[in-house]
């Protein structure tokens, strides 16, 4: 069971709302200060297992939002002891009762498991930082898949794949785009084109330094786009959003992702820098094709899974940012696929 204490700090006449609140919705410990701190205000420790943590801090944030001065603080709690025994599962009544127990079981589980709104933002806001350590993760990616579509080594491209910091701008978007952030969506689009362009301009220059084995194999993949490639963005965007709500490994999501961007990327730079124009019009071409796909089911995980802002006029507005969105990038993923039908489809 993965435990959360969540600390609240707050004047003295919301006290009681809070602990009605955490009683209401079956917090697994509460511990009130026997004191005030210095600043006047009460400070109450939430011990949060297996319940709707993001209903929880819905309520709290209702509860707090006219008053002044107070402050949610979530942090993880790696053990809790003594541990809790888990309870005898009732038994479901007979008939239309027990599809309706046993499916009122499966939502309680996916609120139980989904990570809170909160957190997500903590988790996808670092990913659009365009520090000094992504611009150093962009460049070492850059050097090993470029050497690797030069070699034709799978093994050294999946060695960029690793490091490639690309998971990070395209899943804030999506999540942006869902709780109708526009600060978070135009950060993620900066990171997201700054990331892109390095890894372009570092494998063109590299490309031109050293003339690139247009023999490669892997390096003609990425010259191309087909339904192949789309499928396996769409997998790797799903798979991203997947990885932020219920906490999959974020590394081996990161590769996947690395499959669907770095590479194409690498290889526009480098057809560039040899003059390849058809080549690097292919690579441009499945690079679009990729980033459409990879946002839009990260769009679709995060609608399908309730990730939404906590008001209802704020709501309103990330529903139209997610149909925006949405049909923004499936008009683009058809124009796409109705080319490839088109190139397909011709002699020779």
């Amino acid at each position: 069971m993965a435990f959360k204490l969540i600390e609240v700090a707050t004047a003295e006449d919301r006290v009681q709302a809070i602990l009605a609140i955490a009683e209401e919705l079956g917090v697994d410990d509460v511990q009130k200060a026997p004191a005030p701190m210095e600043d006047g205000r009460w400070l109450i420790r939430l011990v949060v297992g297996e319940i709707d943590r993001q209903g929880l801090l819905d309520r709290l944030q209702g509860a707090l939002g006219k008053s002044e001065n107070w402050r949610i603080t979530m942090l993880p709690a790696d053990t809790v002891i003594p541990r809790e025994e888990p309870e005898e599962e009732k038994k479901p009544e007979e008939g239309g009762g027990a599809e309706e127990a046993e499916e009122d079981e499966d939502k309680k589980r996916e609120e139980q498991e989904r990570a809170s709104r909160e957190e997500l933002y903590h988790l996808v806001e670092g990913g659009v930082r365009t520090d000094g350590d992504f611009v150093l993760l962009v460049f070492l990616s850059t050097v090993v898949a470029s050497v690797g579509l030069e070699q034709d080594s799978v093994a050294i491209l999946i060695g960029a794949m690793v490091i490639a910091p690309l998971l990070g701008p395209n899943v804030a978007f999506a999540f942006g785009a869902a709780i109708g952030d526009r600060t978070l969506m135009l950060s993620a689009t900066k990171s997201n084109v700054f990331g892109v362009t390095l890894s372009v301009l570092i494998a063109g220059a590299l490309a031109y330094l050293i003339a690139p084995n247009i023999a490669s194999h892997e390096l003609m993949a990425r010259t191309s786009v087909g339904y192949a490639g789309i499928a396996l963005a769409l997998a790797s965007g799903a798979a991203a959003a997947l990885s932020v709500t219920t906490g999959l490994s974020a590394t081996l999501v990161g590769v996947m992702v690395a499959v669907a961007l770095l590479p194409p990327a690498a290889t526009l730079g480098i057809m560039l820098a040899a003059g390849h124009w058809s080549l690097a019009a292919g690579a441009a071409m499945l690079l679009v094709a990729n980033v459409a796909c990879v946002n839009l089911a990260a769009q679709l995980v995060f609608l399908v899974k309730g990730i939404k802002p906590r008001t209802w006029f704020e709501q309103q507005a990330a529903r139209r940012a997610v149909m925006v969105n949405i049909l923004t990038w499936i008009a683009l993923i058809a124009v796409l696929v109705a080319v490839i039908a088109i190139r397909q489809a011709a002699p020779g």
